[in-house]
């Protein structure tokens, strides 16, 4: 019988007389998985001096081991060792500062610089200003 969805036996060569040679593989679907979003502060930090690059406000998609961002069409892969990105571009190597934002709006370390905030976040950033947790983080 083999496994819920399994696929049918694939007979070996030279088996045919011993059923107990037949192997039964589990058939392997993919499933479209949601990937966690989260509202976070994202600065592009190559080409810039210090906090000084354009930084926004919006929605990145991470995968289940949160070392993959993905962020307007961009995939953004975690680096540990630098002190001024903790995430680049794989596609170009643009290094990017990713954090979760904060209530006094002081994301950038070391500029009053305020974010551009993305049209589909404005309501739920407004909402976390104002005491409300962001989505996803209602437990803390």
């Amino acid at each position: 019988m083999g496994w819920p969805g399994a696929a049918a036996a694939a007979v070996l060569p030279g088996s045919e007389s011993a059923p107990w040679k037949q192997v039964t593989r589990p058939c392997i679907r993919r499933y479209d998985v949601a990937m966690p979003e989260r509202i976070m502060y994202v600065q592009l930090k190559t080409g810039y001096n210090t906090d000084r690059g354009p930084a926004w406000i919006t929605r990145l998609r991470f995968s289940k081991s949160w070392k993959i961002a993905h962020f307007r069409g961009r995939t953004l892969e975690r680096v540990t060792g630098l002190a001024r990105a903790n995430f680049y571009d794989v596609g170009n190597g643009d290094e990017f500062w990713v954090s979760g934002p904060k209530r006094d709006r002081t994301d950038a370390r070391y500029s009053h610089q305020r974010p551009d905030v993305d049209e589909d976040v404005e309501a739920e950033y407004e909402a976390f200003l104002n005491g409300a947790p962001l989505p996803g983080r209602e437990n803390g």
